[in-house]
């Protein structure tokens, strides 16, 4: 199957998510830091996985940035999963977590959401992930590689 994986991160702990997606996924996946990921990247995929930081319940700049860089590309076809890294507080909740926006963003270019927009909690602002949690993302990569 082809399919990248793209994320940004803050503190380290989205990108290690990210790497887990890919595991899950399959041997060999790319896994890219959004800032430098170009059109041309996502050329003949079959399955896109967007990840970021939660920062205000938005994707980070980096994030977006990319979203606006490949804002013409058609995921017509593609299946497509979102996820984030966030707090598990009422705070963050209020303002709700990137994930949601990110798959609403692929959706509305045509992409196939094969999963519900998945969070990954961290045990304060700069982490450490939550115990579990890199083991519940190589399980979600695995899940998504299989759906629709």
């Amino acid at each position: 199957m082809q399919a990248v994986v793209v994320y940004d991160s803050v503190y380290g702990n989205t990108e290690k998510v990210a790497q887990a997606v890919g595991e899950g996924i399959g041997s060999g996946v790319p896994v890219l830091q959004a800032a430098g990921v170009q059109a041309s990247d996502l050329e003949g995929l079959e399955l896109l996985v967007v990840g970021s930081a939660t920062h205000g319940g938005r994707p980070t700049e980096a994030l977006q940035g990319f979203l606006a860089r490949v804002e013409g590309i058609s995921l017509d076809a593609i299946k497509v999963a979102a996820f984030d890294t966030r707090l598990a507080t009422r705070l963050v909740a209020i303002f709700g977590y990137a994930a949601k926006r990110i798959a609403e963003e692929l959706e509305g270019r045509g992409g196939k959401l094969v999963a519900s927009p998945e969070g990954f909690v961290v045990g304060g602002r700069k982490g450490p992930l939550q115990e579990g949690e890199l083991e519940r993302a190589t399980a979600w990569g695995r899940k998504i590689s299989t759906e629709g």
